[in-house]
């Protein structure tokens, strides 16, 4: 790997040797960053999801840059170092960075530079201005910690001195508390959006001068969470008001301070996202916390639920068919099925499983080219095109696995898809439905990365805190929402009283983002 040397050297010759190996490295990542690329983008049985991507990507493009940078100290010291410089070669691409006008919303600090003297350097005239050359670039000012001084003047009468007017102490978000509900808001979002633990907060704290306990902190967090509950029991509520909707749930770990380690809790997610066939209603996704993964969890959450129940195929929601009667049909998510067959192929370039492969990625060609469109219009589409395919794969599936060994891991992969066939095949009749259950994964990420950054829940209403700001940052973001310019009002909103407890839905994230673009426009 070439790195170029911290002092340049003066030999001309020296220098064009360092500018090709420049190049030469330059290359060389670019071919990487495009085979990245090739994985990110590329045929989907080879590609690499989010977060492996940006890892792969970060460090070559930093490697990049930093060549670049010296192929232009290079350049210009060569430059200056040789009488009868040639003319630089034009970059055979421009350089990557950001296009466009910035955001019209951000402050504009201007900076002149001006020429010190402002007479003509040929007659001495005075000069003036014919034009100007303008350029933005985007700037940083830290965060700044400040302090809120409330005053509150006490009036008396000379008259009758035993009079005192004073205005009413307004109700503060954590009893005898410092903390505004701006302050608890950004704790909130740097805990559950940019997964920052309160220790790691408490020393960004101190890096400003104020010293606060991680015990402070949680002591916020947790006041927090109990005047947003009637928010998250209302966002759940909603969710569950739509005719379909997605669930699932994941681990996360609490610790059991009985036993001297961590247990595995449960957070149960179900989201909602009617846009792909131009559905009522908004996206939302809601999370629940249970201290196991028993089905009567998922019985409960779901009672008075009548919809279609888009789920992979754990026991515990079948049950909410067969015995609660609470759930009209189960859907069951291809990309599960598909799973299996891809683990097979990776492993061992099964001819058989490459096969299941090409045959479900023909299901999902179709699917791109009717996402957006009404349900009416996908179920139609899917009648004529989708279901000779899905029948054909049933019979090749049945088929092959007459043919080969039952306790292979593809014979396991292919009674899968058959177990769970009236389910996979849902989709067929209902335009409503998605071929998977990615919709609900997709709100499980996050989950993860906090948990990783975590480690693991305090306690069991450590969890229930978790789930309720999940919920909301999660929901928020969905409807493309700033969750800490919404949480902040939010809760200035509620502690104050402004907003009743009746009035929560006007909270909502977006009947809130509504009313903010109308206050905008009637101002305008």
């Amino acid at each position: 790997m070439f790195a170029a040397p911290t002092v340049l050297p003066d030999d001309p010759a020296a220098l064009q040797l360092l500018l090709h190996a420049a190049l030469a490295e330059i290359e060389r990542l670019r071919l990487q960053i495009a085979g990245l690329e090739r994985n990110r983008f590329g045929r989907r049985s080879e590609r690499l999801d989010d977060a492996a991507f940006q890892q792969g990507t970060e460090n070559l493009e930093q490697s990049l840059a930093e060549q670049v940078a010296r192929l232009d100290a290079a350049s210009s010291a060569a430059a200056i170092s040789t009488p009868e410089p040639s003319p630089r070669p034009p970059r055979t691409e421009p350089a990557k960075r950001n296009r466009g006008t910035l955001p019209a919303h951000l402050p504009r600090i201007e900076v002149v530079i001006d020429v010190d003297d402002k007479a003509c350097p040929c007659c001495r005239g005075m000069l003036h201005v014919i034009g100007e050359d303008r350029a933005e670039m985007l700037d940083y000012v830290p965060a700044q910690l400040r302090v809120r001084v409330i005053r509150r003047p006490r009036y008396g009468c000379r008259a009758c001195e035993e009079a005192v007017v004073q205005a009413p102490a307004l109700e503060r978000p954590i009893d005898g508390g410092m903390a505004t509900e701006a302050l608890l808001a950004h704790v909130l979002v740097n805990k559950y959006a940019d997964h920052l633990p309160l220790y790691r907060q408490a020393q960004i704290f101190a890096r400003q001068g104020v010293t606060l306990d991680r015990s402070t902190l949680c002591t916020w967090v947790g006041r927090a969470c109990w005047w947003l509950a009637p928010l998250h029991e209302l966002v759940l509520s909603t969710v569950l008001t739509s005719p379909k909707v997605f669930a699932d749930d994941t681990t996360l770990p609490v610790l059991d301070p009985g036993r001297g380690r961590t247990k595995t809790g449960r957070l149960w997610c179900y989201a909602v996202d009617n846009r792909p066939w131009r559905g009522p209603g908004h996206p939302a996704a809601a999370y629940v916390y249970s201290e196991d993964r028993k089905g009567e969890h998922p019985a409960t959450h779901l009672k008075g639920f009548r919809g279609v129940l888009q789920v992979d195929g754990y026991a515990g929601f079948g049950r909410l068919v067969a015995d609660a009667g609470n759930v009209s049909r189960l859907a069951f998510c291809w990309a599960h099925a598909r799973r299996k067959f891809y683990d097979i192929y990776a492993a061992t370039q099964s001819p058989l499983a490459g096969e299941a492969l090409r045959q479900i990625a023909a299901l999902y060609e179709i699917e791109d080219e009717i996402r957006g469109q009404p349900a009416e219009v996908r179920r139609r589409v899917r009648q004529q095109r989708s279901r000779p395919l899905v029948e054909a794969m049933q019979a090749w599936l049945a088929e092959t696995l007459g043919r080969i060994s039952g306790r292979s891991a593809l014979a396991q992969a292919i009674r899968y898809a058959l177990n769970h066939w009236s389910g996979l095949i849902l989709f067929l009749d209902d335009g409503r439905l998605e071929l998977d259950t990615n919709t609900v994964e997709r709100a499980m990420r996050p989950v993860a990365l906090g948990r990783k950054n975590a480690l693991f829940a305090g306690s069991d209403s450590g969890g229930k805190h978790w789930a309720i700001i999940a919920t909301l940052i999660q929901s928020a973001k969905l409807n493309d929402v700033d969750p800490l310019a919404w949480l902040t009002d939010v809760l200035e909103r509620i502690v104050s009283g402004r907003t009743k407890r009746h009035e929560l839905d006007t909270l909502l994230p977006w009947n809130w983002k509504a009313a903010k673009a109308t206050e905008t426009y009637d101002t305008t």
